[in-house]
Order: structure tokens, then sequence, then C-alpha cells
């Protein structure tokens, strides 16, 4: 039996994990979102989530996305067995370009916090095709997004500059993802066809993968 934590994206829920199928017998905790204080990194809002939800050595955490970052962050804060990350990244060596230009001309701050929330066009853009109840439930979960808490993960994703890699990280990403780009992960294992919701339409591959690395 595993200890798993879920951690799902930025704008997100856990109903992220929907597909992703676990077995009965592991112990599975899904992580909401507490509020941050504005002067929060990355790195101590790992500390309040592990903390929060009581997050154990020799655990799995599984994060999606840009809270694979945070993942990073528990698992350099207590030793846990693996972290999994779904569409995300290690360190910051492995972020985009556009990351750079977001920390120089960091136009988010002038996007008031409500209008965050309505920007459905974005996950369009950034996620590529969806199904319509798929663009359904990402729409309804950023709908559900505290606007405080979206302006500041952008914030802490962005100024986030980890180089540190914790044992035992595997990372699933798709040849598709324009968040993303698989071709600066070197070590990831990768899905072909898959976008930046492959968590979603790729699911029984993602699946596949998970199984594989928690029989290790």
């Amino acid at each position: 039996m595993h200890k798993i934590y879920l951690i799902p994206g930025m704008g997100a829920d856990t109903r992220i994990y929907n597909h992703i199928d676990l077995k009965e017998s592991d112990d599975i905790t899904c992580i909401d979102w507490i509020e941050p204080h504005e002067t929060d990194t990355l790195a101590t809002y790992a500390q309040k989530i592990i903390y929060q939800y009581h997050i154990e050595p020799n655990s799995v955490i599984i994060g999606n996305s840009l809270d694979g970052m945070l993942a990073i962050e528990i698992a350099k804060f207590i030793p846990v067995q693996k972290v999994i990350l779904i569409s995300s990244i290690r360190t910051v060596d492995e972020a985009p370009g556009y990351f750079k230009l977001f920390r120089m001309l960091p136009v988010y701050k002038l996007i008031p916090s409500g209008l965050m929330i309505k920007m459905r066009f974005f996950i369009r853009l950034a996620f590529g095709a969806m199904s319509a109840g798929d663009r359904w439930l990402f729409e309804d979960m950023l709908k559900n997004t505290s606007p405080k808490f979206l302006k500041w993960s952008m914030g802490a994703v962005l100024r986030w500059d980890n180089t540190i890699i914790p044992p035992n990280v595997y990372q699933i990403t798709g040849d598709k993802d324009k968040v993303f780009p698989y071709k600066k992960l070197k070590a990831a294992e990768i899905i072909k066809g898959g976008t930046h919701i492959m968590i979603f339409d790729k699911a029984k591959q993602v699946n596949k993968i998970i199984k594989r690395i928690l029989s290790k």
C-alpha cells in the first residue's frame, strides 16, 4: 500500500485526477488549496501544505502542471518515496523561455484578479483542443478558484528558481505540450500526442506509466 498525495494544477482542483486510476488499497489524500500569504514563495507554501495535511516521510507525491513544482518543494523538505510529475518540470532550467519574459515584464500584475478567472480563451490557447465535457470542467474549476490564490500562484511560479532535483522524481509529459515543451525535459517519459491536458485525454497511457512507477 502507498500513501499518496494528489496536488492539482494552478486554477484546478482535485477533479483534475478524475481519470487517474489508483489502487483501492492505496491511502489517497487529495490536497485542496489553502489561502497563501502574499509573501509566500512556493517553498514556504510547501511547508504550510506539509503541516496542514500531515504529509509523512516515504509518501508518494503526484503533482500536475504548475503544481508539480510544489511537489518538488515538498520533496526538498521531507524524504518522500517518489515524486511523480505530470505535465510539469523539475527545475528552473526546464522552464520555457516565456518564464523569463514574464519575470521581466510581469503584466499579470496589471490584470484584475477577477478578470483572470474569466480568461477562458487562455485555456484553449495554452492547453489545446478539448472535448466539450473537459472544457466545461476546466472552466468550472477556474471559475471556482480563489482570485487571490490564482494571482499569487502566477507570481510564485514565475519567481521559482529551484535547481535541485530530489531523489526519485519521475516525469510524464506529452510531445504536444505547449506550456512545458518536452524538448527541454531530458528525463521525462514522453506520451505521443499528449498535450497539457493529457491527464484527461491520454489518461490510459498516463495510468499505465504511473502504475509502473509505483510498482518499482
